[in-house]
């Protein structure tokens, strides 16, 4: 004859016989230290609820007994008051012999046709729902990423842009994506304070109603790439700006796409990874130590903890001048060209648009720090402008957080009514079936979200030498 007493994991069992339960009494007191176990004694509900138990037992014990106990079917069932606290080791008479009550309902719920026990989960979108023992869900009340009623508030209202479920973006929490999706902190107020570059515009100078970096430079402006759940746009849009200007300045002899992951990993001075940082870090960074191409040194989004950043595994030495030479070779092993690359000190421009139209028409696409707002996530076409479809919800549901992103041109459309919107081209981080192909539009001329409030520029740190190199390196690869 056996007696089982449930420890802390609901499906295991203990198995003690008769004759040594006196002899380990002391340590099943200790096991049982908390019966209130999360799944029912039997998942069905209570089997056998006729049965006389505690009332054959000779009555209930007061308080907490161990030992008033009663075999049950293939276990054991308690007739102590402690078990009033739960149903998963009460014996089937115990409420209506002990208190004079009819017993708990043990709850089944439904979803899509399917029966659910008490304790049974399952995820809604980013919510996890559990089954009550009243046979209700419960829910989690998270706000989450994609929300289907934002997406259909912007769709139906005339918001001027539309709005889109994105797969990878599912099952996230609004904070999880500000938190993970973002990355570029503030920047202090000594270099909000920096002075701002007067572009000066002549009176001859024309600015066209459009213009796009990308046919003025073709293959000089690096497609957008995707930071994935790493808060380390601050690394994505320095190493893209740069990458451009460099590709512009250089008149195509280098065009090289550098690499975020070489920010990330090695410029780790006040800076977060992908925790977040500071572009005017990343900057700092990019003119002293310099970064190798996105080929040499590879991004590898996080596995595990978005946190986690893996070793530095680049460094340079100066050759004189300023100038910097790689000391390891590329991380990419089937890479050869581990060529170190730096800029100047980055600039700041006007907020006055016309300045910063002049500076991309003449110099090449520039960095801009932005508010996101919850309904940014599900851009999917148009001119963005912040909507207040989620004005009516709890505060929850309206968060923002800073970003940074590259612009690389500008445009307008006409209005039915012959008024016409003014918009920047930028280009994300969130990879290419984001947006319009990685990029967004968004108003311009008007702050919103912030876009215009800090704006840099920079130039490469280029050398006749350098281009000279380059351009016989290309040549030498070419006829490999």
């Amino acid at each position: 004859m056996f007696l089982s007493f449930r420890n802390c994991f609901p499906s295991t069992f203990l198995l003690i016989s008769f004759s040594h339960l006196a002899g380990t009494a002391d340590r099943i007191l200790s096991r049982r230290t908390k019966r209130e176990l999360a799944s029912p004694l039997h998942v069905g509900g209570i089997r056998d609820p006729f049965g006389s138990y505690c009332e054959r037992r000779g009555g209930c014990c007061p308080g907490r007994d161990d030992l008033c106990t009663v075999p049950y079917l293939d276990t054991i069932c308690y007739c102590d008051l402690f078990c009033n606290r739960t149903v998963s080791d009460c014996c089937p008479d115990f409420w209506g012999h002990c208190l004079g009550v009819q017993p708990p309902h043990i709850g089944i719920c439904e979803r899509n046709g399917n029966r659910f026990f008490t304790g049974q989960t399952y995820k809604e979108n980013c919510n996890l729902c559990t089954c009550g023992s009243s046979g209700r869900w419960e829910c989690e009340q998270n706000a989450c990423l994609i929300e289907s009623d934002m997406i259909n508030a912007v769709n139906r209202g005339n918001y001027g842009w539309r709005a889109a479920n994105y797969s990878q973006f599912h099952g996230m929490t609004l904070d999880e994506g500000i938190r993970y999706r973002l990355g570029t902190q503030r920047p202090s107020r000594t270099i909000m304070n920096m002075n701002e570059m007067q572009v000066g515009l002549g009176l001859g100078d024309q600015l066209p109603h459009y213009f796009n970096s990308a046919e003025k430079w073709p293959g000089k402006i690096h497609e957008p790439l995707d930071q994935g759940n790493c808060a380390a746009s601050w690394a994505f849009s320095t190493a893209a700006v740069a990458s451009d200007r460099i590709s512009i300045q250089s008149m195509g002899h280098m065009t090289p796409q550098l690499s975020p992951q070489n920010l990330i990993s090695c410029d780790t001075r006040n800076q977060g990874g992908c925790a977040g940082g500071r572009i005017d870090g990343a900057w700092w960074y990019l003119r002293r130590r310099g970064v190798v191409t996105e080929d040499c040194y590879p991004y590898q989004p996080p596995q595990q903890t978005p946190a986690e950043v893996g070793r530095c595994m680049m460094q340079s030495r100066s050759i004189g001048r300023g100038k910097r030479q790689a000391t390891q070779r590329c991380p990419n092993t089937h890479n050869y060209h581990n060529d170190i690359y730096q800029s100047t000190p980055p600039y700041r421009l006007s907020s006055n648009e016309k300045e910063i139209m002049k500076e991309i028409m003449d110099n090449g696409p520039v960095q801009a720090i932005m508010e996101v707002h919850e309904d940014f996530f599900v851009y999917k076409s148009g001119i963005y402008k912040h909507t207040d479809v989620s004005f009516t919800k709890p505060p929850q549901y309206r968060k923002h957080g800073t970003h940074s992103v590259r612009i690389t041109g500008w445009g307008e459309d006409r209005n039915y009514d012959g008024t016409s919107r003014k918009y920047w081209i930028a280009a994300n981080s969130w990879g290419k079936n984001w947006g319009e192909n990685g990029y967004f539009r968004i108003a311009r001329g008007e702050n919103e979200c912030e876009i215009e409030a800090f704006v840099i520029g920079v130039w490469g740190r280029i050398t006749m030498e350098d281009m000279h190199n380059h351009h016989h390196h290309h040549h030498r690869r070419r006829h490999i």
